[in-house]
C-alpha cells in the first residue's frame, strides 16, 4: 500500500486553509498538517517531514516568502507552493528568486490543486529514493535552450528515473517577461516530470558573477551528479556567460557535458551522441510550449529539430541522436 503524501499547509485564513485540508484529505488521501502560524512551522518540519509544503505570501508573524528560505536552510529541495490572492508580477518574480516550484492565484480549483501537489510530492519522493541514480541539472541562459538542446536526453533521464531540474537564468525578454517565461518552463518541464528553477537575470547582458551566484544555489541545494549547459562555442554572449559561470560554480560536480545551441558555431565538437529514439515526441511536445499563441520561431520548428537528430544520427547509433561535448565525465551520461 502506498504511504499518503505529506503536506503541510500554511495558510492564516482558516477557511481556506480547511478548505485545502478538506480537498487533499479527500481527493488525493494526503497526511496534512496546517498552521495558521508560519513561525511555528519550522518546529515540525523534521517530525513530519512533509513533501510538499503550500504557504500563503501576506501572513502575520512572517511572510510566505520568508518562511521558504527558512525552509530551504531545513530541507533544501523540499517542494513549495506559493498560493495567493494577489496575483501581481512582483510577488511572482519575488516568490521564483526564493526557488518556489509553483505560484498559483487564488481561487484555485480542487482539480487543479490536486494535479499541483501530487506531481510535486511524487517527485520528492523520486529524488528521495535517488540514491545510486544520476541527479541531473540542465542550464539554459534563456527559455527553451534547453529544450532545444537537450530535451531527449532529459526525457530519457526521467524514463530511467533519475531526477531532473532545468535551471532557466533569464526570461530572454520575451513578451510577458518572467511570467510568460514561468508558464511555458513550467509546461514543459511536467511533461516529463522535471523541476523548473527560474531567476530574472538581465536578458543580453547579465555578468558572469551573478550566474555564478544563481548556479552555486542551485547546486548546493540539487547536489547534482550530471550538469548540462550551453557550449562555450556559441554566437550568443548569454549562452557563453552561462557556460563560463557554471564551469566555476560546478567545479566539483563530476559529470559537465556541453549541449548544441540555437547559435552554436562551427567549432563545437561534440564527441558524444546520445541515442533519443523512443524520446523524439517528448521532445517535440516540450519546445511546442514555448510556440505562443500559435507563433512558432524557426529554431522550434518540428523539422529543423528532426533533421538536426537525424543527422547527428550518422554519427552515433539508432535513428535520432542529440550531440554533446564531454568536458568531464565520472558516471552516466545521457
Amino acid at each position: 500500500m502506498t504511504e499518503p503524501y505529506r503536506v503541510m499547509v500554511v495558510e492564516d485564513d482558516l477557511d481556506v486553509a480547511e478548505y485545502t485540508r478538506t480537498i487533499l484529505e479527500n481527493k488525493l488521501g494526503c497526511t496534512v498538517l496546517t498552521f495558521t502560524d508560519p513561525t511555528e512551522v519550522l518546529a515540525s518540519v523534521g517530525d513530519f517531514r512533509p513533501e510538499v509544503v503550500i504557504t500563503d505570501i501576506e501572513m502575520p508573524g512572517m511572510s510566505g516568502l520568508d518562511l521558504i528560505v527558512q525552509l530551504r536552510e531545513a530541507r533544501p529541495g523540499i517542494p513549495v507552493i506559493v498560493m495567493t490572492a494577489h496575483a501581481s508580477i512582483d510577488y511572482a518574480v519575488t516568490a521564483l528568486r526564493n526557488q518556489a516550484n509553483e505560484f498559483l492565484t487564488k481561487p484555485i480549483s480542487s482539480s487543479e490543486l490536486v494535479s499541483h501537489v501530487r506531481r510535486l510530492a511524487e517527485d520528492s519522493r523520486v529524488r528521495a529514493n535517488a540514491a545510486g541514480k544520476s541527479v541531473v541539472l540542465a542550464i539554459g541562459a534563456h527559455p527553451d535552450d534547453v529544450e532545444i538542446g537537450v530535451g531527449g536526453t532529459l526525457a530519457a533521464h526521467r524514463a530511467a528515473g533519475d531526477p531532473v531540474a532545468i535551471l532557466t537564468l533569464s526570461s530572454g525578454s520575451r513578451d510577458g517577461g518572467i511570467r510568460a517565461a514561468w508558464e511555458e518552463g513550467s509546461a514543459s518541464a511536467r511533461l516529463i516530470g522535471a523541476r523548473l528553477l527560474m531567476e530574472e537575470l538581465p536578458a543580453r547582458e547579465f555578468r558572469q558573477e551573478q550566474a555564478v551566484d544563481v548556479i552555486a544555489k542551485a547546486v548546493a541545494e540539487l547536489l547534482p551528479t550530471i550538469i548540462y549547459v550551453h557550449t562555450e562555442h556559441d554566437r550568443d554572449q548569454d549562452h557563453r556567460t552561462a557556460f563560463g559561470a557554471t564551469m566555476i560554480a560546478a567545479s566539483d560536480v563530476s559529470s559537465l557535458v556541453c549541449f548544441q545551441g540555437s547559435t552554436a558555431t562551427v567549432d563545437y565538437r561534440p564527441n558524444r551522441f546520445v541515442t533519443i529514439d523512443g524520446f523524439t515526441d517528448a521532445k517535440l511536445a516540450m519546445l511546442d510550449c514555448f510556440a505562443r499563441g500559435g507563433s512558432r520561431p524557426g529554431i522550434l520548428d518540428p523539422d529543423l529539430a528532426l533533421a538536426t537528430a537525424r543527422y547527428w544520427a550518422r554519427f552515433g547509433q539508432g535513428t535520432y541522436c542529440e550531440p554533446l561535448e564531454i568536458i568531464r565525465e565520472s558516471g552516466q551520461v545521457g
